[in-house]
């Protein structure tokens, strides 16, 4: 079982004439995407269907995080057929929380939206999740009330990570919920301020704050594709949450060289009194090397926990940007300039000229 999370907030009740909402709002959707060639067509598809019942101007931008599957020139290519499409361009591989910031940024629109193309995050919701926001909600996520198309082990591990996260860190992540979800424009801004080169984003999402609440919905079968998952990735994405977020690793360090500490004074003076009764003490090898050993392992768990925030604090020292934008592709980078379109005309007018002469 997970830990339940204070949703004072979230179950707030808001009078929508305190809050005022466009009625047909510019809608961005922001996807990234890393070898994702097999899904893109279903995803553009599914979501441009939705957003068209939704009767709201939108724009889709796509983050491709370094693919090598074509996907690169897929993207392209509907840039090019629909000029509601943009195409955010990696020079490399930097990661999916690279690719949802730099989709933040990017994103023009008065609310935002963040899914995966691989259509787990189903686009139907797309409209639930704005009837929340003209209620008068800042953010609407996703709640993964069905998670029955993920494996048993992946479904425990995260449930026993959102536990242990909403014990230990400064802000409350809710439970079975991903990066599905609608912001407000003022929540994207409040984002995209936020520095840090070591990014969580479900950790951001839940730190930035405002009025929220969740949606429940059954997460369904990937379209298509494979996951680009892992245990050991996931296992490291673990661990940044919980670094990013918390000092508890490190002062639970200070407790257990406190508890040792106690430990070997009451051994010690143990000893002394053993020795004092019954003479001298002739100690054990075995338990000697025990206790070496014992220590020597606390010691270098201790200086592995401190090194991942010494790695943190190096990485934003250094100042070194987020990701790297490689190509950005929209229905301006197709269209002709002004200046190459009146030397377009000059060429057809002077061919008209010459074809009248002849």
């Amino acid at each position: 079982m997970t830990a339940k999370v204070d949703k004072t907030m979230a179950e707030t009740k808001i009078d929508p004439t305190l809050v005022w909402r466009k009625t047909r709002p510019l809608v961005s959707v922001v996807a990234p995407c890393y070898n994702e060639i097999e899904a893109l067509d279903l995803f553009v598809e599914a979501v441009a269907k939705v957003l068209m019942r939704a009767n709201c101007p939108y724009e889709l931008v796509l983050v491709d995080d370094g693919s090598a599957d074509g996907s690169r020139e897929r993207l392209a290519h509907w840039a090019k057929q629909k000029k509601e499409i943009k195409a955010v361009i990696f020079s490399r591989n930097f990661g999916k929380e690279a690719a949802l910031s730099a989709g933040l940024e990017h994103a023009k629109g008065d609310v935002v939206i963040v899914m995966d193309v691989d259509l787990q995050d189903p686009p139907e919701l797309i409209l639930g999740f704005l009837e929340k926001w003209r209620e008068g909600y800042d953010v609407v996520y996703g709640e993964r009330s069905d998670r029955q198309s993920d494996s048993f082990a992946k479904r425990y591990t995260a449930n026993k990570f959102y536990d242990l996260f909403n014990k230990i860190a400064g802000v409350k992540i809710p439970e079975n919920t991903g990066d599905f979800r609608l912001m407000d424009r003022k929540v994207v801004d409040a984002i995209n301020q936020l520095p840090e080169r070591s990014r969580f984003m479900k950790g951001l999402f839940a730190w930035v704050g405002y009025r929220s609440t969740g949606v429940p919905y059954a997460r369904p079968e990937r379209s298509a594709g494979a996951s680009k998952f892992n245990y050991w990735r996931l296992w490291n994405f673990a661990i940044d949450g919980f670094v990013s977020f918390s000092s508890a690793p490190l002062r639970v360090w200070s407790y257990v060289g406190a508890a040792v500490a106690a430990f070997s004074f009451i051994y010690a003076s143990v000893i002394i009194i053993r020795t004092i009764i019954t003479g001298v003490d002739v100690p054990g090898y075995a338990s000697l090397l025990t206790f070496i050993l014992f220590l020597g392992g606390i010691q270098i768990i201790s200086i592995g926990v401190l090194g991942e925030y010494i790695s943190r604090l190096f990485m934003e020292a250094k100042q070194r940007p987020i990701y790297l934008v490689d190509e950005i592709y929209s229905a301006e980078t197709f269209a002709p300039s002004q200046a190459e379109a009146d030397e377009q005309e000059k060429f057809a007018s002077s061919q008209n000229v010459a074809a009248k002469s002849s």
